[in-house]
């Protein structure tokens, strides 16, 4: 997942379960919050933006169904459905209302983990951005291509892998040794011909750049406002 840390939260009123779970999870290195209720979960969903949520159906006061139900469209995160030997039709509503998955108790920590990544690997290859557009620029990486003011610009495989890190990290600078890093190139000055050959692909005025930036003793940034390609 290419240094992706993911933040789970782990909603279960079972000390032993949150206690094992997180185990499991931090030794496959994800980042961990627990709760022991869907009141408790609620307050750390307001503070903080978790990657995947793992819930219990069956807890004190009000259900994993009915969390589920009442905060999955505004949470817009994946969810794996905790449930007890018998709960079938718990299953399957908690499918129909938005379960990502589920995962019937007891289970084997290694099936959790491996359900996780599978969840997670689709969500961040869903939300790659190939297409953009920002004012009078379009970026294509399927094409390979880049249109401004009517004119179309081809661009390679390592001025490809540059756009598409930069794309998918909006508002991160690069240095030039983590974009040697991506395209296994060590020379500082060769990096910044690729640049300043991007540049002239992108800006209207090279010389002058507005959207790859250089950010002075740091390296580059990609600074835009894009809009994804709607079809």
């Amino acid at each position: 997942m290419d240094k992706f840390i993911a933040h789970i939260l782990v909603i279960d009123d079972d000390d032993g379960i949150r206690s094992l779970v997180k185990k499991y999870l931090n030794e496959n290195k994800f980042l961990v919050t627990t709760a022991d209720n869907a009141e408790n979960a609620l307050e750390k969903i307001k503070i903080i933006k978790f990657d995947l949520i793992v819930l219990d159906i069956m807890m004190p006061g009000k259900s994993g169904l009915e969390f589920l139900k009442e905060n999955k469209k505004k949470l817009e995160t994946p969810v794996i459905l905790l449930t007890a030997k018998g709960e079938a039709n718990e299953r399957v509503e908690g499918l129909e209302i938005g379960a990502d998955d589920y995962l019937p108790k007891p289970f084997e920590p290694k099936e959790l983990i491996l359900r996780i990544k599978n969840i997670l690997n689709k969500t961040i290859k869903k939300d790659q951005k190939r297409v953009i557009e920002f004012e009078n620029v379009k970026i294509d990486l399927n094409k390979l291509l880049i249109f401004k003011s009517n004119k179309e610009f081809k661009i390679n495989a390592t001025e490809k892998t540059i756009l598409e890190k930069m794309i998918n990290s909006p508002g991160k600078t690069f240095s030039r040794e983590d974009i040697g890093q991506l395209i296994n190139l060590d020379k500082e000055r060769s990096i910044d011909v690729i640049i300043t050959r991007l540049r002239k692909k992108i800006e209207i005025d090279p010389k002058n750049p507005k959207f790859l930036q250089t950010i002075r003793g740091e390296g580059y940034v990609l600074w835009i406002e894009w809009l994804p390609k709607k079809n």
